[in-house]
């Protein structure tokens, strides 16, 4: 290290984001760094060195705006939900945070967010926005053939839009407030990496931006990934036991994928010293397993982001019931407190009991039940005595229940189907050159991916249900279709 120091660890989370030699662009100038003001690492030559493959890919971020320079009168205002969503299922009250908690504004008394929540505005690119842009295109790193890596197709450039959806006479921006204690917006929409006074020209040719004022201009920055098929399903590496990489150094883009990725890695890594089995969540649990299950099967040849269609079992994977199907393999592992777990289980039986009532009771003769898989039909709508027999969430999750009832058991069935011969377990180490019948491009992919299951063999690009079948029958042949599935805990 640059103090001459050596720290030793059984396990150790690499999450170094875009800073594994990390070069910025701005117009003509580029330097390293993996944002700016930061430095960039040069870890990723000790790990090619060890023998990790590494690819390249780029990412970038629009400038950031003085909010006294904006006329958001010429805006259209984007408020939030009321009440106000929150990510956590358990609000932490005011009178229950700890002395040596961290000072948090995002409390709720009486069981209310207090808190005022910050409105978005919106507004748009024009013909002039776009003229300004093409003219400056030779300028661009991106078009100039400076930046060699792969870029997020759902997340294009300014430039990009332009060029490639020239059809379009304007795009939205949101201007988003940064925080309640900073005067920045973020401009999104306007990812780009021209140069700072283009920035500027073209922002004033935009309705509210005539007087905008940069206080960071946007850039673009290139960065070392490696290929996530060199890990297991734990986040650990294949090459060296006890190192695990999570975030975007996995080839993905994202706050929640980076965010994901770092708790499993985390999770397995102190489990993998307590001796523990690991902690792997499987697809149909959570979009964590379809997401890991795709990096380490598939890999990914540009940035990856996380879609709802990705998903066999996107039905069932709803925000509203994570706490219901997560809990209890967190609790586990350690990850939750028993007094979150135990209020999860109450939870739980209050849900059967109004379940039950809903299956039991009639309104007008008819099944409550049967009346709220009616799309005309709400919660809202059943009579007073019965709905106050629990709060309004806890029968708006039953009554979402009972409406995607038969729209979630048609997806089943169809899984079912492709799941039959899905959940055969391949031995690690299998050489696919004594099975005959495979293609060569069948024998070169699995090779390189290993897919622990044929489910996994059967989600690679190229293979196909022939190859599958081969795979399967071969296993039964050689005595070797019943294998125990890898440890969860």
């Amino acid at each position: 290290s640059d103090f001459g120091l050596t720290v030793s660890a059984r396990t150790v989370v690499v999450t170094s984001g875009t800073f594994l030699r990390g070069l910025l662009h701005i117009g003509e100038n580029s330097k390293p760094g993996g944002r700016m003001a930061d430095a960039s690492s040069s870890l990723s030559a000790s790990l090619l060195r060890l023998g990790f493959e590494v690819g390249r890919f780029k990412t970038g971020t629009p400038c950031r705006l003085n909010a006294r320079s904006i006329d958001f009168s010429r805006c259209e205002i984007q408020l939030g939900d009321e009440p106000p969503p929150t990510f956590a299922f358990l609000h932490c009250e005011s009178e229950t945070l700890g002395k040596n908690e961290i000072f948090t504004l995002n409390l709720f008394r009486d069981g209310k967010f207090h808190v005022e929540q910050l409105p978005c505005w919106i507004t748009h690119t024009t013909g002039k926005t776009h003229e300004i842009i093409r003219a400056n295109l030779h300028r661009s790193p991106l078009y100039a053939g400076l930046i060699k890596g792969t870029g997020p197709r759902y997340c294009p450039s300014i430039e990009d839009k332009v060029v490639k959806f020239s059809d379009k006479t304007s795009h939205q921006l949101f201007l988003e407030p940064e925080g309640r204690h900073t005067s920045e917006y973020y401009v999104n929409g306007v990812s780009t990496s021209l140069p700072y006074e283009v920035q500027l020209e073209f922002l004033h040719s935009i309705p509210a931006l005539e007087r905008a004022e940069i206080m960071r201009p946007g850039y673009a920055v290139e960065y070392d990934y490696f290929p996530p098929t060199q890990l297991l399903p734990t986040l650990e590496t294949r090459l060296i036991g006890g190192l695990y990489f999570a975030g975007q150094v996995n080839g993905t883009s994202g706050y929640e994928e980076a965010a994901a990725q770092g708790l499993v890695a985390g999770a397995n890594a102190a489990l993998k010293v307590q001796g523990r089995s690991p902690f792997i969540l499987e697809r149909k649990e959570a979009y964590i397993g379809v997401l890991i299950d795709d990096l380490v099967t598939k890999g990914t040849e540009e940035p990856y982001r996380m879609f709802t269609s990705r998903a066999e079992d996107r039905l069932f994977l709803r925000h509203d019931n994570a706490d219901q199907r997560l809990t209890n393999r967190a609790f586990g592992v350690g990850l939750v407190s028993q007094a979150r777990w135990t209020s999860v289980q109450e939870k739980m039986e209050l849900l059967n009991q109004i379940r039950l009532t809903a299956v039991e009771t009639k309104v007008r003769g008819i099944p409550i039940a049967q009346l709220l898989k009616r799309p005309d039909f709400s919660v809202m709508d059943l009579p007073h005595e019965i709905l106050s027999s629990a709060s309004p969430s806890v029968w708006e999750l039953v009554e979402t229940d009972f409406k995607y009832e038969g729209y979630a058991a048609r997806q089943s069935e169809q899984n079912r189907q492709l799941e039959r011969r899905g959940q055969q377990i391949i031995p690690d180490g299998l050489d696919y050159n004594k099975i005959a019948g495979l293609r060569s491009e069948t024998r070169q992919k699995l090779s390189a991916l290993r897919p622990t299951s044929l489910g996994q063999a059967a989600r690679i690009s190229g293979i196909t249900p022939a190859d599958i079948a081969i795979i399967s029958i071969w296993l039964m042949k050689n005595n070797l279709h019943n294998l125990l599935p890898y440890l969860k805990s």
